[in-house]
């Protein structure tokens, strides 16, 4: 049966794992010892190439969705620092494009002329505005004050 099974994966171009011998008709495998026997019993369904098997990812994608939702990402799970998952560089350069592009727009409206733009600037540079509001907050008071 080694010589069949080995015949058969060659034939059928897979591994010998893939090959599955019909074990109520041995004697009948056991006989063929040729490529052209083997492949008559092939074609009878005697000898099958095994279908290869599945790495189902529908789990994967159930896990996702629900960190997605924000489960499984409590403290037990995770590995890097705070810093490693979300460095703190990343959160100042988001949050100085997001007062820059408000300032630019600002500025091209002529909301604020180039002097308060500048003074505003520096400041946003200094870390004085935590986020979009508190910065349009101070130009409004800025803006009452003039």
């Amino acid at each position: 049966m080694k010589l069949q099974k080995r015949l058969a994966a060659e034939i059928k171009k897979c591994g010998r794992g893939r090959i599955w011998l019909d074990p109520n008709e041995s004697n009948e495998i056991s006989m063929a010892n040729s490529r052209f026997n083997i492949r008559k019993l092939i074609k009878d369904g005697l000898i099958i190439r095994k279908a290869v098997k599945m790495h189902s990812r529908s789990r994967v994608r159930k896990n996702l969705e629900a960190k997605r939702k924000g489960r499984h990402t409590g403290i037990g799970k995770r590995r890097g620092t705070k810093e490693a998952r979300l460095p703190s560089k990343v959160i100042w350069m988001r949050r100085q494009r997001v007062l820059r592009r408000l300032l630019r727009k600002y500025r091209q409206q002529k909301k604020i002329d180039k002097h308060l733009y500048h003074f505003f600037y520096r400041h946003a540079k200094g870390n004085a505005y935590k986020n979009k509001r508190v910065l349009v907050e101070a130009i409004h008071k800025m803006k009452a004050e003039q």
